[in-house]
């Protein structure tokens, strides 16, 4: 009944565009010459349905099985200490301001903060109407270049943040988890969180045994709610699995090569010697680095998306 609805609502908005944009057309037969008020007032409403059908036909783009749900991101922080744990700090950052944006719900699920600076990992769980159709245009390897404020000649630095995105698991019958196969540790927040979280074991740590995958939770006030949310960032990290496994077995069958992991540099974020912000898969950039790490991401990911229009290739990630 929910799908049935959502879809019910989709062909409503068309219908009503369509209404819309025939009474324009009958507006415009009837309009004087001479009348023109009524011709400015008229090509307002042709504008605004133009851009009503430009976001709607982008919105076809986000066809895949999941696009039009939630979208849970883990950013993991690259090799060289704390250059790279505030740089995926500043990635968190960019990503909680892009939701912000979008008038998103985002929430910190689980977060490993860095030992001087920055944080080690983080998961973020994003609530909103295509968060992850949008979202996973930024499954990968980011690329930070920049003089380093942590180090005393205040030399260049090159750092790289891993960037994972999850569909989130609408029902558990996508997923099932076996309670045999799975081994569930409690501990302390290390996070904030007040004295309460900090001082009870809430934190849930769930290892699947038989893939070695591990999620854990421990932004709510009681155990039992933390481990709902770490069952449920495992379920979206064994559906993306799967994913995996389905995308290889078509390349395989195809002929095709496809590569995962951190050999995958999708972005690089350059603020020294010069400014700017490049997508390697696409080639589209800007100068304006300061918007980008604000949240600005829309241009990217929708280059991304209009460049795999009729690409058969995997739903998320490069």
């Amino acid at each position: 009944m929910r799908e049935l609805s959502s879809l019910q609502e989709e062909v409503r908005v068309w219908r009503d565009l369509e209404s819309r944009i025939r009474d324009l057309n009958e507006l415009i037969e009837l309009v004087q010459e001479d009348d023109v008020s009524m011709a400015e007032e008229i090509r307002r409403d042709i504008e605004q349905a133009a851009e009503q059908l430009g976001r709607l036909d982008f919105e076809l783009l986000l066809s895949g099985d999941y696009d039009k749900g939630d979208a849970i991101l883990a950013i993991h922080a690259g090799a060289g200490g704390t250059e790279s744990q505030d740089w995926a700090e500043m990635i968190m950052r960019m990503y909680l301001r892009w939701a912000e944006r979008r008038r998103y719900k985002a929430e910190v699920l689980d977060m490993s903060p860095g030992e001087e600076a920055g944080i080690k990992s983080a998961t973020i769980e994003i609530k909103g109407k295509y968060a992850f159709g949008y979202l996973k245009s930024e499954h990968g390897v980011h690329r930070l270049v920049r003089l380093s404020p942590f180090d005393a000649d205040h030399a260049r630095h090159t750092s790289f943040a891993l960037v994972e995105v999850l569909p989130e698991v609408e029902q558990a019958t996508e997923v099932r988890i076996s309670p045999d196969d799975i081994k569930v540790d409690a501990f302390r927040s290390s996070g904030p969180g007040g004295q309460h979280m900090q001082k009870t074991s809430s934190a849930v740590r769930i290892t699947h045994l038989p893939t070695g995958i591990v999620a854990a939770c421990q932004s709510q006030r009681s155990q039992h709610q933390n481990k709902d949310v770490a069952l449920k960032v495992l379920q979206a990290r064994l559906l993306e699995l799967d994913m995996v496994k389905k995308a290889e077995e078509r390349s395989r069958l195809k002929g095709e090569h496809l590569s995962a992991g951190w050999g995958n540099q999708i972005r690089s974020y350059v603020l020294h010697p010069y400014r700017m912000v490049k997508d390697h898969r696409t080639n589209y950039e800007t100068g304006n680095t300061s918007a980008v790490l604000d949240g600005d991401l829309d241009n990217f990911m929708e280059e991304y998306l209009r460049s795999q229009i009729g690409k058969d290739s995997l739903s998320f990630g490069p």
